[in-house]
């Protein structure tokens, strides 16, 4: 693509645009493609049929990229692997198994900790992590008189997060994605796994939250709105998802062998080394594994027969269909923007105007508003990671300092944003009042996001 010249104020209205759409439509993909589609006829001098032409044959081009192919088959496999665990009967099987053993924890402490530690166990896809943690935990929470609010402050607060923090699922799938494009488009350097991995410790709204639940429940910390919640009556139910196999194994090994495959694969692509390894090549190889022992575990213990297994399958390939998608624009818009100048024209107009120490904090703070309007991280994710590191690079910031404050705000915004679908979820698999959930968990997430500001602060001080 080529790269478009003096663009000036335009080259930063056509991202601000995406995230205007973003936040009217409630729709990322549309907004992705209007964006690039705008882009390209900015590129393409303003010819609508030309512009329309590159779109086609940049989208079509991505898959010549043997990095691209491998990162979109493996976000395609990772919603095969999670289906399949569905459909095994692996999450409830799970479920059955920490409810026999809820009689060890049987106090208002005890079921809030067990909402906390399902939420950090179950880290393969944020809904199911909320709606787990909120299934399981909330007989014992009535139970203890822990209000329905509490419960589902700790589910939503360990789902996003947790998520972004062990990103061995979609999450990492898209964010590795990102990075990729950055790495193979000349504006960052580095290996984009290793760059992954070490942005964990610059995701400070995640860490900070984690923190802040853990000792909300240790304490009974109840602040704001939280301290006039009451708990829901408690009322025997014999749960038939209570009953039958109990097993945590059919959740745990295909998630084990999925975590431990990653290194091995970097191990091998390295020829010895690690942190030489492909990162692409190495997801691919492990998302290939799981669903190999998936299907030996799986047909020996008769969890599935041949034919339901390949039914899930296809059925779990089905369902990431849309955020591949979103993928795939991502990787385009990384293209267009960067045509389009615009890291180069925002670091000229910030340079003298903003110190670069304050960077990563703004970064923080635009991702929150983006991710708080429209209700979705991922797409927050794919608007703001492009800018943000060649933006970053433009000012010798440490790039994985950038990538955390994308995921940060990201999250934090999708945390506290009532048209969220974690937010969603985690009320109803919590059974409070939706509105009640958003306006109790509000004081717990802006002093996480507080923290997280100064944070963010400090290390750009310290890495610019």
């Amino acid at each position: 693509m080529d790269v478009v010249e003096n663009l000036g104020i335009l080259s930063i209205l056509i991202p601000l645009l995406i995230i205007a759409l973003a936040i009217i439509t409630k729709d990322v993909v549309v907004s992705l493609l209007s964006g690039i589609y705008v882009g390209e006829l900015v590129i393409h001098h303003y010819q609508p049929f030309e512009a329309a032409i590159a779109l086609l044959d940049d989208f079509v081009g991505l898959f010549g990229e043997a990095w691209i192919t491998k990162t979109i088959l493996f976000a395609l496999l990772v919603g095969a692997i999670i289906k399949l665990i569905s459909n095994s009967g692996g999450v409830t099987s799970f479920i059955n198994y920490i409810s026999e053993k809820q009689k060890k924890i049987d106090s208002p402490k005890g079921a809030l900790f067990l909402a906390y530690a399902l939420g950090v166990i179950i880290f393969i896809e944020s809904t199911i992590t909320a709606l787990v943690a909120g299934t399981v935990a909330r007989p014992l929470c009535d139970k203890n008189g822990v209000s329905r609010e509490k419960l589902a402050l700790v589910c939503d607060s360990t789902s996003a997060p947790i998520c972004s923090l062990i990103p061995f699922n979609a999450w990492g799938a898209l964010l590795l994605g990102l990075i990729l494009t950055a790495v193979q488009d000349g504006v960052i350097q580095g290996d984009p796994v290793s760059l992954l991995v070490k942005s964990i410790a610059f995701n400070f709204y995640s860490l900070i939250v984690l923190v802040v639940i853990f000792l909300t429940i240790l304490f009974d910390i109840n602040i704001g709105p939280m301290r006039f919640t009451k708990p829901v009556k408690y009322e025997l139910d014999d749960d038939a998802s209570a009953k039958g196999d109990s097993s945590p194994w059919s959740m745990l090994l295909p998630i084990l062998v999925l975590v431990l495959m990653v290194p091995v694969g970097l191990y091998y692509t390295g020829k010895g080394d690690i942190l030489k390894g492909s990162g692409s090549t190495s997801v691919f190889y492990a998302v290939i594994t799981t669903l190999l022992f998936m299907y030996i575990y799986f047909l020996a213990t008769k969890r599935l027969t041949h034919k339901k297994y390949f039914e899930s399958l296809y059925e779990g390939i089905s369902d990431m269909i849309p955020i591949t998608l979103i993928l795939l624009l991502a990787f385009l818009i990384g293209n267009v923007i960067k045509g389009l100048g615009t890291a180069n024209y925002l670091a000229h107009i910030l340079e003298g105007n903003i110190p670069p120490m304050f960077l990563p904090v703004l970064v923080f703070i635009v991702s929150s508003i983006t991710a708080f309007s429209t209700g979705t991280s991922w797409g927050t994710f794919s608007i703001m990671m492009p800018i943000s590191l060649a933006l970053g690079a433009s000012f010798g910031l440490d790039t994985s300092l950038m990538i955390g404050a994308v995921i940060s705000g990201g999250i934090f915004g999708d945390h506290v944003s009532p048209i969220s679908d974690t937010t969603i979820i985690s009320s109803m698999a919590s059974g409070s009042d939706h509105i009640a959930h958003v306006k109790t968990q509000m004081p717990y997430a802006l002093f996480a996001a507080s923290l997280a500001s100064i944070a963010y602060v400090i290390a750009g001080y310290f890495l610019s």
